[in-house]
């Protein structure tokens, strides 16, 4: 009885909150109006159980795709979304097909062949190696620099590619920035001069031996050859033996396969404007993951942050100037095929994108934003900076947004915006088996909903 009591006597507060937005209530009591909402739900939490344990891996094309779409749609009008758009698009779907393997073996000081088998997981987009799998002695190369000086040698042989991340970058995003065009081109360089597969090391800071996912594309003019990515443990393990000036030599078996481009959608809830609908702020994360991990922090987080703004709007009557589109983002991984339909479909429909938000950086404590403005915007972003203080999310740089929205200001000059968790851990789990339900702190996860809420909340008040 007492817990009504206190419910009950709450509603006229609400109530004249809901009534004021615009009018009496300052700023800062508005954010914390809505913080306080999102930190005490439950929802978050049970959206990112649902979608991690009972979807799972949802890459493109996959049943599981087509699972976490239509669970999107149904999270979205529970949240109370005006309408939500099932819009449809083409996206990739590559499989990967089986069981990746791959080994070493060399022959010791006293002439025995040893062996031992590499964590490996085969790079996304890649092609199988047959049946019988590739062979060759393994070449290590520190750079692309070093491929090209030693491309003679290049031949029949497996590139092994160790790169580490940079230490001294307190920012791992510039460590993942500078290494991941090896993942990304590294087989077509190798191929170019008659390779017969490649080994990355993993995109990561982490000591475990989880292999670390991801796509690559192949260049057209060069055979495409198998590629896999293995666990940091097993680099060290390799580069051990090379250092110590043993032949080495690795099998690789792959079975991934590029099958037709198929249908998969953007799942977008809507609240629309009350004096502006006209003008579009966009605010997402994107719904698929890689098939070998739950994608719980990439990017199931920034589909529950997404989803979670949308209930706490409406939940406390909020009623945006603007149109506010909460966007669930198709086929992020393997060809951001979602955020170029978005942006398509909006400049065919002659739509004004006044402003978009991405979370696709982990569930970890936010930190602030980055943005991609000009200078004008950029000063009047700058100015709320102090409201953020109290949720941890004042760090605010220029530089930023995401892959699927980077196609809105391309097309319209629209001024972008990303969330920025603390970094230290995503690269401990980004891409690898270890992105699981469990390795998200759902408080972290929710106030870095809040910050994004109160980023949202202020440009669509006040306008850029």
């Amino acid at each position: 009885m007492k817990k009504l009591v206190l419910l009950f006597g709450l509603i006229p507060a609400i109530t004249h909150a809901q009534q004021s937005y615009n009018n009496a209530m300052s700023d800062s009591a508005v954010i914390k109006l809505i913080a306080d909402d999102i930190m005490v739900s439950r929802t978050p939490y049970n959206n990112l159980h649902d979608l991690t344990k009972k979807v799972g891996g949802r890459l493109a094309g996959s049943p599981q795709m087509v699972m976490a779409e239509n669970w999107g749609k149904k999270a979205m009008e529970a949240a109370g979304a005006d309408k939500v758009i099932m819009q449809e698009c083409m996206v990739p779907h590559w499989v990967r097909g089986g069981k990746d393997e791959a080994s070493v073996n060399y022959k010791d000081a006293g002439g025995r062949v040893q062996r031992f088998a590499l964590n490996a997981l085969a790079i996304g987009n890649s092609l199988g190696s047959g049946a019988k799998g590739v062979e060759g002695t393994v070449l290590r190369v520190n750079s692309f620099d070093e491929l090209e000086q030693q491309k003679d040698a290049v031949k029949g042989k497996i590139i092994f590619y160790n790169v580490p991340f940079e230490e001294t970058f307190i920012e791992t995003f510039r460590a993942y920035g500078k290494n991941v065009v090896y993942r990304g081109a590294g087989a077509s360089r190798a191929a170019k001069y008659g390779a017969a597969g490649v080994v990355v090391r993993s995109m990561t800071n982490a000591e475990d031996n989880h292999p670390h996912t991801g796509s690559l594309k192949y260049n057209d003019s060069f055979p495409k050859i198998p590629a896999v990515a293995i666990g940091i443990q097993d680099v060290a393990k390799m580069n051990e033996l090379i250092d110590k000036k043993f032949v080495l030599n690795a099998k690789l078996i792959t079975h991934g396969k590029q099958l037709p481009d198929t249908i998969g959608h953007n799942v977008i809830g809507e609240l629309t404007g009350t004096e502006h609908p006209e003008e579009i702020i966009t605010v997402g994360g994107h719904l698929d993951s890689w098939d070998v991990n739950e994608g719980a922090h990439d990017d199931g987080t920034g589909v529950v942050q997404t989803i979670e703004i949308l209930r706490a709007f409406k939940a406390l009557g909020y009623k945006p100037k603007h149109t506010i589109r909460f966007v669930l983002f198709a086929n992020e991984e393997n060809g951001t095929r979602g955020g170029l339909k978005y942006a398509a479909d909006a400049k065919a429909n002659n739509l004004t994108m006044l402003f978009a938000l991405e979370s696709d950086a982990g569930g970890f404590t936010p930190r602030g934003f980055g943005f991609s403005v000009s200078d004008s915007v950029w000063n009047k972003l700058y100015a709320w900076k102090k409201l953020f203080t109290p949720y941890g999310g004042d760090m605010f740089v220029r530089g930023g947004g995401g892959a699927d929205i980077g196609p809105l200001k391309e097309t319209f000059g629209t001024a972008l915006a990303g969330l920025s968790p603390d970094s230290q851990r995503y690269f401990d789990v980004h891409h690898a088996v270890s992105d699981v339900f469990e390795a998200v702190n759902i408080r972290e996860m929710k106030l870095g909903a809040v910050n994004m809420a109160a980023l949202l909340y202020l440009v669509d008040k006040y306008g850029l």
